[in-house]
């Protein structure tokens, strides 16, 4: 009955010459329990199945159903989509498969060719595709959005996002000669691409730009592989998320994550949540007029795909650290809309509100996890909401409509020396840069009431270095950053989401980036930089199974089901600038006999 009364609407509503409903959004909106139609599998991005037949008690009987080896061994994040007894999946480098999803085997593969111009902020991965109207949608690490055939792989059209706009890049001349660093291997620094998923609603591509404002990535050593170094002036670009039209990639909308020439803000001496921040504003404001363009290189990268609200018309979304990254001398102000959470009018790409987690950011607090809807219940009532776990390790509630901070729950890492300043004898925070939580996905039960993180406990050393001029030389200014070498770990947190507080925690051996997913069989499961694939009791954190890999399992599972059969899959290629070993293996499992 219900199928019949979804046709009818359909002619009705074409016969009447307004816009016919869109297949692909209703798909998504209400996604079929065997399938994972878009990242984050509904519009609300809970990464929650209704699956159920692996659960806790037959957890132990899972054995592999098949693998898929792609041959590009690279830094390998993405979230597998399946549509129709296909799996859809893009390869480091932006190289795109489709696969049986019963067997493995390769139906097409696209393959991408990169610019050779174009500077790479944070290696070849990307985080996946979308699946819409006939139709492959990829973001590229070199800042092209591409159109695929479905059936076929074939290209049908492909665009330059950036339209050509420059961006300013740091280098290695500007670090001190006498600093160590200046011998390291330089692998990544400002340069604007495309990581995250595409999600398509009603005729629209969403996808924004990441890399902005980055910072200079140097890979000092196989102990030390994350170090970056956040250099004074003006490096780097404005971020942006924008709206495409589906079937020809012309752009409809782009909201700026930069608010041009007013990103300086009201100078907050606090965060909204009343957090004090060691600010010199009245030094800031002097150095306003140095600096008035400023906000043209400001960041605010959009790492995350938006989560979307049909009934309201709203989409949620994070934004990056200002530019540049960690040195603030040449950016004064809070830096609008940088390390934000933001929701938009999807029709226009207005700015409906905004909550700025930390104003002014010299740490890397990016909002880099994807937003999460549910239905905030307290006092018997239920709100409308919208949550995010964030690197500073709080997960934050806020009111779908307003922004209203509802709730920010308990810590889920450890703190330490928050919001201090960088210091010439090196100042130990956590979270730092790293976060509590960086880009990897949460998943939430809305009928358990929990949420569940996959986090980070990896403490960093800020250290400032100012050198003034002298003999002829400019004097150099930058920051640098760089992980604890004497201590990291992961956690799997569960969070309760009346209240706020960790129901249970589970310490992994390695710090956590990858993502959770959450299923009907009472399942939490989790991936490792060391390789191990784990399954929890979704209630208690008890571990129940584990499969070990030569690869870092650091992208985000999913489930689906084929005649009958319920899969786990999981892509498993590790991540450079984490120092996880890499693959190239889809690994998919099922129930064994």
């Amino acid at each position: 009955m219900r199928a019949t009364f979804l046709i009818l609407a359909f002619v009705v509503t074409a016969a009447a010459g307004e816009l016919r409903a869109d297949p692909t959004t209703e798909a998504i909106k209400n996604p079929a329990a065997s399938s994972w139609p878009s990242f984050g599998r509904g519009y609300d991005n809970q990464r929650f199945s209704p699956l159920k037949q692996i659960d806790s008690s037959n957890v132990q009987r899972l054995a592999t159903a098949w693998t898929y080896r792609s041959g590009v061994k690279a830094t390998f994040q993405a979230t597998p989509v399946v549509v129709d007894r296909t799996m859809y999946l893009s390869l480091p480098y932006n190289h795109v498969v489709a696969l049986d999803a019963r067997t493995g085997k390769e139906l097409w593969r696209y393959t991408h060719r990169l610019k050779p111009d174009r500077k790479l902020c944070c290696g070849p991965s990307n985080r996946g595709v979308a699946v819409a109207n006939g139709k492959v949608f990829m973001g590229t690490v070199d800042g092209r959005l591409i159109s695929l055939d479905q059936r076929s792989g074939e290209k049908l059209w492909d665009i330059d996002v950036l339209e050509s706009s420059p961006t300013a890049t740091e280098s290695l001349a500007a670090i001190d000669a006498s600093d160590p660093l200046a011998k390291a291997r330089f692998v990544g620094s400002t340069g604007a691409g495309i990581a995250m998923a595409p999600v398509v609603y009603e005729g629209k591509v969403l996808i924004g730009i990441t890399g902005v404002g980055f910072g200079l990535h140097l890979d000092a050593s196989a102990e030390n592989p994350l170090t970056v170094v956040g250099v004074a002036g003006n490096y780097g670009r404005s971020g942006f998320l924008a709206a495409y039209d589906v079937d020809t990639g012309q752009r409809l909308w782009k909201f700026d994550t930069v608010l041009a020439g007013a990103w300086e803000g009201s100078y907050r001496d606090r965060t909204p949540d009343g957090l004090p921040l060691p600010r010199d504003i009245p030094g800031e404001k002097a150095m306003a007029a140095k600096y008035p363009d400023a906000w043209k290189f400001g960041g605010g990268s959009a790492w995350s795909t938006p989560a979307i609200d049909p009934q309201r018309g709203l989409l949620y979304f994070g934004t990056g650290n200002p530019s540049p990254n960690m040195e603030d001398s040449s950016r004064p102000g809070d830096n609008l809309y940088t390390t934000s959470l933001v929701a938009l009018e999807i029709a226009t790409g207005k700015r409906r509100w905004h909550y700025q987690q930390v104003p002014h950011d010299i740490w890397g607090y990016d909002v880099a996890s994807p937003a999460v809807l549910f239905d905030f219940e307290r006092d018997g009532k239920r709100t409308p909401a919208v949550a995010q776990a964030s690197k500073l390790g709080w997960l934050y509630i806020h009111d779908r409509e307003t922004g209203e901070l509802l709730l920010k729950s308990d810590a889920f890492v450890p703190q330490q020396n928050m919001f201090m300043r960088p210091s010439s004898e090196g100042t130990r925070i956590s979270p730092g840069v790293i976060g509590g939580v960086n880009w990897s996905p949460m998943a939430l039960d809305q009928t358990a009431g929990l949420a569940y993180v996959a986090a980070i406990h990896w403490p960093v050393i800020y250290r400032l270095h100012d050198k003034p001029a002298g003999e002829g030389k400019q004097g150099v200014r930058y920051t640098t950053m760089d992980p604890a070498l004497d201590e990291r770990w992961g956690v799997l947190a569960a969070i309760d989401l009346k209240t706020g507080r960790l129901r249970w925690q589970h310490r992994t051996r390695e710090p956590l980036i990858g993502g959770a997913l959450a299923t009907a069989g009472n399942l939490v499961f989790v991936g490792e930089g060391s390789g191990e694939f784990d399954a929890f009791d979704a209630a208690s954190g008890a571990l129940l199974w584990q499969s070990k890999h030569d690869a870092g399992v650091n992208a985000p599972p999913i489930t689906y089901a084929v005649d009958g059969v319920q899969y786990l899959a999981v892509v498993i290629g590790g991540n450079q600038l984490f120092g996880f070993p890499q693959g190239d293996q889809v690994a998919v499992f099922a129930l064994g006999k």
